[in-house]
């Protein structure tokens, strides 16, 4: 590794002098340091590079905050599969494995080229709005549709490939990938899915009939949602972070993308055990 792009949540209060000391570690190390534009600025540093063009120039990119923020780098990376290291500022992340005290011992390892990679899958979402294009998503985590505080019970007429599912009556409906699965689709009472596994999972929000559930489809699929209403607020949000306003007639058509996110590995705890961490399993 001998080119190491660096973003951080930059409203954390140790995200700044953290991403000093990385740089000093690295610089040390003699490998070029590319900071985001706006962090350099923070840093005091002389020069920054526009966070789209990052992952381009380097070979791994550093990610200091969050789930939220590696979610955000994720789909900056896009099609470079340049891994991911991500290191949470504050308490363990479903993403964002490595702890502070953890950061430099697999730092050091990695720039040796001593690292594993989780290869997660990637959605990309199309809404289609008649005959035209209205919008295009890619995303790690999920993509929703979901109704506006004051918005009635919404309609969402649901196909797999070819071949209709249902018509959802609901407040919303989930796609997600496996990673997604322990974001708002947990929340939503959808299934826990190891990362690994090809699939994707269709989560209704507050259906209106008890008996719509989750429903696991292949990775392969195709799933196409037209929702139906009128003078109604609807959002499409891609990992709730990104989206648009939807209207009634909309068509979003949801498939795997023919890219990946490599995250790089803990060497300290596997999947499982950030489960048990972060859902508090086993304890009394």
């Amino acid at each position: 590794m001998k080119r190491i792009g660096i973003y951080a949540k930059r409203n954390h209060p140790d995200a700044v002098q953290l991403a000093r000391d990385v740089c000093h570690h690295l610089r040390q190390r003699k490998v070029e340091v590319y900071l985001d534009e706006p962090l350099a600025k923070d840093m005091g540093e002389s020069q920054g590079y526009p966070g789209g063009s990052i992952p381009a120039l380097v070979d791994l990119v550093i990610v200091l905050g969050g789930d939220g923020t590696l979610i955000s780098v994720a789909r900056l990376v896009g099609e470079m599969r340049v891994p991911i290291l991500g290191v949470n500022l504050g308490r363990l992340g479903f993403l964002t494995e490595i702890t502070r005290d953890e950061l430099f011992p697999v730092l050091d390892r990695v720039i040796r080229g001593d690292f594993d990679v989780s290869n997660r899958l990637m959605l990309e979402a199309v809404v289609r709005r008649g005959d035209k294009v209205a919008g295009r998503f890619r995303m790690l985590n999920d993509v929703v549709i979901n109704k506006g505080a004051l918005a009635r019970i919404i309609d969402m007429e649901t196909s797999v490939n070819e071949d209709y599912l249902t018509t959802f009556r609901a407040d919303g409906l989930i796609i997600a990938t496996p990673t997604g699965t322990t974001a708002y689709n947990l929340a939503a009472g959808g299934p826990i899915i190891y990362p690994g596994i090809h699939c994707l999972v269709v989560t209704p929000i507050c259906p209106h009939m008890l008996t719509n559930r989750p429903i696991i489809v292949s990775d392969e699929a195709l799933v196409r949602v037209e929702v139906k209403f009128q003078d109604e607020e609807v959002m499409l949000t891609a990992d709730g972070q990104v989206g648009m306003p939807l209207v009634g007639g909309d068509v979003v058509e949801v498939r795997k993308s023919p890219h990946t996110t490599l995250l790089i590995k803990s060497p300290h705890r596997d999947y499982f055990e950030v489960l048990r961490a972060k859902l508090h399993w086993g304890q009394r």
